[in-house]
């Protein structure tokens, strides 16, 4: 397993000062929120806490073991969530937006804004997308403050604060997901996720409110 790194933060962090690491969860979901997380992280930092890495690559329980030390590690961290009506009202791209934004507001709140953001990936979702006449249109800013953000692909892998923000945004939406009332979807083991269970089960039961009804729904599921 590949243990997430600090090179890439600390290298901005002179630039920066504090990092913010951002990842998402549950984009490609049936059901449920998105949900973002962000991390801060200065330079001074003490050391990556033990088997950090891809939130992917973890099981549940070590993923769950991993929270209070991140949260030791780190000067800050929220997770931000835009609910299915969002996502249905805005598009999904527009939606991991707000709910990164919701989260970089929380931590702002407390008095830390970072000097800019380590995003994984190789498409800035999280700025304000603009054209030729300016911004487009979309859901209002809760944080209101335009920060640089760098691009890195494999990010939540290599890099030990976008790691930390994709292990909290995992344990937070899982939690959420193993909570919610749940008529027969079974979201406490697919999360929400299109899997053969829950494409039985919106066929038995159709779709509930807690579905992104703008998405195409699987109409044959496996018997």
């Amino acid at each position: 397993m590949i243990t997430a790194s600090r090179d890439l933060e600390l290298s901005l962090a002179k630039r920066w000062g504090v990092v913010a690491g951002m990842d998402e969860v549950g984009r490609g979901a049936l059901a449920g929120p998105v949900a973002v997380g962000v991390a801060l992280i200065g330079a001074d930092a003490p050391p990556v806490p033990e088997g950090l890495t891809d939130s992917k690559a973890l099981t549940a329980r070590r993923r769950e073991s991993l929270v209070k030390p991140i949260q030791a590690w780190v000067l800050a961290s929220f997770v931000g969530y835009a609910s299915p009506q969002e996502i249905d009202q805005w598009g999904i791209i527009a939606a991991l937006r707000l709910a990164g934004r919701r989260a970089l507001a929380e931590v702002a709140s407390h008095g830390l804004v970072p000097g800019g953001v380590l995003l994984d990936g190789s498409h800035d979702w999280l700025s304000a997308p603009v054209d030729l006449f300016g911004t487009l249109d979309g859901p209002d800013d809760p944080f209101g403050v335009d920060l640089p953000v760098h691009m890195q692909v494999k990010a939540d892998l290599t890099c030990a604060v976008v790691a930390a923000a994709s292990v909290l945004a995992k344990v937070s939406r899982d939690r959420l997901m193993s909570e919610v009332e749940d008529p027969g979807y079974g979201w406490a083991s697919n999360k929400g996720y299109g899997s053969a269970a829950h494409a039985r089960a919106i066929a038995h039961l159709g779709v509930s409110d807690f579905h992104r009804r703008s998405w195409k729904m699987p109409t044959n599921p496996t018997k």
